[in-house]
């Protein structure tokens, strides 16, 4: 009964995906999802509907099998859609190579070497181990399925099933919506305003798709969530401000922008050793300064979130230069004739800066966003292992500690390739989700 309805529901999602203008196009995408469908759970083995696996693994088998037909649908649509000739007066069409086909291959062949061997290689030996049970050293290795992946989970599929659907439909319907809206309307504006949270409606669904019994994953998902997303909004916010202040026109403003670029060059274990020297309860600067006033310094080692904030402001001096440079560089792009021109007109600082520099400091800001969450999900690993190491009770053990301590501390290769995969797949999909969002409301030109 599941294999039915993983078809089923493959044919379903391969036809939104590709398109369904016509019967034909309609016939096309029923096939993509059920070939998308039927790759990945060949792949497995048919391993998800077997006699002995759990409800949990069932639901996530057929998760993957929709998930494979939507790529199969998108990917060939979007293949498709670079084929089609156009016929725009203006176009200027690119040259040819003349000297064979085989020429661009070949030039890019050390490339391709490199990213097959290096990268997709390992990626695709990560997924593989991620549906074993094995361990660092061992000889054997006994398959698991989606196993890995469904004790992550809680162990009620319906629960599993319902709620990231009803995410998904509650964001379509918001975006449904927001398209069918008047430009300038009341209902245009809520939906226009609803839709970046659409993201937290899916954050919401998935903390309580999580195991939260005997150490589950839910409480290092909620602190991945608290130290990434306070990692960018003051590292971005303090950016930003710093480059403000610092692109006025002051006396020594060179040293001084260079001084503030360089914790930027400092490694995140020489971050996390520098704030442990100043943050130790017993022999920190802070503690030391404090005793001398004639009140406590904090041990913030035995504070869940005191842990978590000494965490962020690490990782925040450390970004902070990184910001700041991009930042001072966009602000040298912004027209100052515009500027001027409001302020002739009366805008006051404050209307200026959110009229005329954000706006023209939206693609490197978009830019930022994706580099800073991507430090703040893996890149924090040296900072939380010399400050916290996961303490107190795993309250700062974020994706990428906790895949690192069961993978390589504590040996269990196959579980720790499991939420390997599960960090990777987020990654991918808030990505998307950002470049989806930004369509349209970042503009890359000086028109």
């Amino acid at each position: 009964m599941e294999i039915v309805v993983s078809f089923v529901l493959a044919a379903l999602v391969g036809v939104l995906s590709f398109g369904y203008r016509s019967m034909r196009e309609a016939a096309l995408g029923v096939g993509l999802g059920v070939a998308g469908a039927s790759v990945i759970l060949a792949a497995l083995g048919f391993c998800t509907f077997a006699a002995d696996a759990e409800v949990t693994e069932g639901v996530l088998g057929i998760a993957v099998a929709a998930a494979f037909a939507w790529i199969f649908g998108s990917g060939t649509r979007a293949v498709l859609a670079r084929q089609e000739p156009t016929t725009d007066a203006g176009e200027i069409r690119t040259g040819a190579f003349r000297l064979g086909w085989y020429w661009p291959w070949l030039l890019l062949s050390p490339t391709l070497i490199i990213l097959v061997f290096f990268l997709y290689l390992p990626a695709y030996r990560t997924f593989t181990l991620s549906t074993k049970l094995t361990r660092l050293g061992a000889p054997r290795v006994a398959d698991r399925c989606l196993a890995n992946f469904s004790e992550l989970l809680v162990p009620n599929p319906l629960l599993v099933a319902t709620l990231p659907l009803i995410a998904i439909a509650l964001i379509w319907g918001i975006g449904f919506w927001h398209r069918r809206s008047n430009p300038g309307s009341l209902s245009f504006e809520i939906t226009r305003v609803l839709g970046p949270f659409g993201i937290l409606i899916l954050l919401f669904a998935m903390y309580f798709m999580f195991e939260n019994e005997n150490g589950g994953y839910r409480r290092v998902y909620l602190n991945t969530l608290i130290i990434s997303i306070g990692t960018v909004a003051l590292s971005m916010i303090g950016g930003l401000a710093l480059a403000y202040l610092s692109f006025k026109r002051i006396r020594g403003a060179a040293v001084y922008r260079t001084l503030l670029i360089w914790p930027y060059a400092i490694s995140p274990p020489v971050a996390g050793v520098l704030f442990f020297m100043m943050f130790n309860a017993t022999g920190g600067v802070f503690a030391a300064v404090s005793q001398r006033l004639g009140f406590d310094f904090p041990n913030y080692a035995q504070d869940a979130s005191l842990a978590r904030l000494t965490i962020i402001l690490a990782s925040v001096w450390k970004l902070l230069g990184y910001n700041l440079l991009f930042f001072i560089a966009g602000l040298q792009t912004v027209p100052r004739e515009q500027i001027e021109a409001a302020a002739i007109d009366g805008a006051n600082a404050v209307q200026r800066f959110r009229k005329i520099v954000l706006p023209a400091l939206g693609p490197i800001a978009f830019f930022l966003l994706v580099t800073n969450l991507t430090f703040s999900f893996f890149d924090v690993y040296g900072t939380i292992d010399f400050l916290t190491k996961g303490a107190p009770a795993g309250a700062t053990s974020v994706a990428i500690y906790e895949i690192i301590r069961i993978g390589v501390d504590n040996g269990d290769l196959g579980r720790g390739a499991a939420q390997s995969v599960v960090l990777f797949l987020a990654v991918i999909a808030l990505t998307a989700w950002q470049f989806k969002q930004s369509e349209g409301r970042i503009n890359y030109g000086s028109a």
